[in-house]
């Protein structure tokens, strides 16, 4: 068969499905980075409609927790079709773009079978305890321990950066199992339930756009049970890279289709303020289009040496320069917020006053430029390691 034609097929299916099931209530429910305090209960239940329809799991190697699987291709079809319906941003993407695949390389056939499924259906949502205080770009200086106890763990420590801990069922945490565990010897990853009143505390963080996506979690005893350590005890180190490579990889794709909407909408607003006039501009403008092109490229190329590491620096520092642009094609309009200053009330941005805030984090969570450069200088160059305090 066609595959051309097997492809425009599904680009159909998958938009024939969304028009019979997205409403303007959907639409509105808004999220996304720096919005997802935005619709979460409308998204919520978004997020199950989509694992009734199998849209959920995508890009798992296999059809067999009630999600269907596809090449990269058909991935870039559902979310080009996503971006083109105006749909809701996902809060199930930590489980199925995350988690799903860690499970999936490193875990038990009993943890795939219990905690694939859920995900699918959009029935469990996750979030990532990996940053600590004194730990963020160097996640190898965490301190957060998780002690046997009979059959399984408790597990004490300080997250923070935890994306959706409030609205999450599960966290992954990586902590330190084992007397003398140092740097990333004997850490682990644990899944952990969120629901331990007592155990477990949210603290949300408010950002420079006003909202609080981001949160400190704190553990004081939580428990985690003995078979639920993915990859086995002291392995954590190897299974949580793998984690992040997946972060870095071909699941920036459906990211793209979002910047290439964000890009979309300052080229508009560059046309309708004159800046499109100003050569630098257009030049500007031209850089980011040829950026995205290349982030593309790159994401479908297939890994390579410190590939991760390479992708984080690309999208990052693409994404922050596009929020820089945003700004300068508004000129001195770009500094007044949408609506009317209230000191009792929130202040008010627009999308892209809210991209440039946001953005400016976009290299530094993840694992920040200076690190990823660090990782590219020794596993690539071949240049000295950075010695060690």
């Amino acid at each position: 068969m066609n595959s051309s034609a097997d492809d425009a097929g599904f680009r159909a299916e998958a938009r024939a499905w969304l028009a019979a099931r997205l409403t303007d209530a959907h639409r509105a429910a808004g999220g996304g980075p720096g919005r997802e305090h935005e619709g979460l209960a409308v998204r919520r239940e978004w997020e199950r409609e989509l694992g009734r329809g199998g849209w959920i799991g995508l890009g798992w190697p296999e059809a067999r927790w009630g999600n269907r699987s596809v090449g990269p291709a058909r991935q870039m079809v559902w979310a080009e079709e996503y971006a083109r319906a105006r749909a809701p941003g996902r809060v199930g993407h930590i489980g199925e773009n995350l988690l799903a695949p860690t499970v999936i390389r490193y875990g038990t056939r009993e943890q795939r079978e219990r905690f694939l499924p859920p995900v699918a259906r959009g029935d469990e949502l996750w979030c990532q305890g990996y940053s600590e205080p004194d730990a963020g770009s160097d996640l190898a200086a965490l301190r957060t321990t998780a002690v046997r106890d009979g059959t399984g763990y408790r597990i004490t420590g300080q997250k923070v950066w935890t994306s959706l801990a409030r609205e999450a069922d599960w966290c992954f945490v990586l902590a330190r199992t084992g007397a003398g565990s140092r740097r990333h010897r004997r850490l682990s990853l644990l899944l952990v339930p969120m629901d331990q009143p007592g155990r477990i505390e949210v603290r949300p963080i408010r950002q420079m756009t006003g909202t609080s996506e981001f949160n400190e979690v704190f553990f004081d005893g939580a428990i985690a049970d003995g078979g639920h350590v993915v990859g086995g005890e002291g392995n954590g180190w190897t299974v949580a890279m793998g984690l992040l490579d997946d972060e870095r990889g071909v699941a920036t794709l459906a990211q793209q289709i979002g910047f290439e909407t964000e890009l979309r909408e300052v080229v508009r607003t560059a046309v309708a303020t004159g800046a499109a006039d100003d050569p630098v501009i257009r030049e500007r403008l031209v850089r980011q289009w040829a950026g995205l092109r290349a982030l593309r490229w790159h994401a479908l190329a297939g890994p390579a040496p410190a590939d991760s590491s390479v992708t984080k620096l690309l999208w990052g520092n693409w994404h922050r320069t596009l929020g820089e642009l945003a700004m300068a094609v508004r000129g001195a309009a770009a500094t007044a917020g949408p609506g009317e200053w209230r000191a009792e009330t929130p202040y008010e941005l627009s999308s892209d006053q809210r991209m440039f805030l946001f953005s400016r984090a976009d290299t530094i969570y993840g694992g920040s430029d200076e690190i990823q450069r660090t990782v590219i200088a020794e596993r690539v160059l071949g240049l000295p390691k950075e010695p060690k305090g």
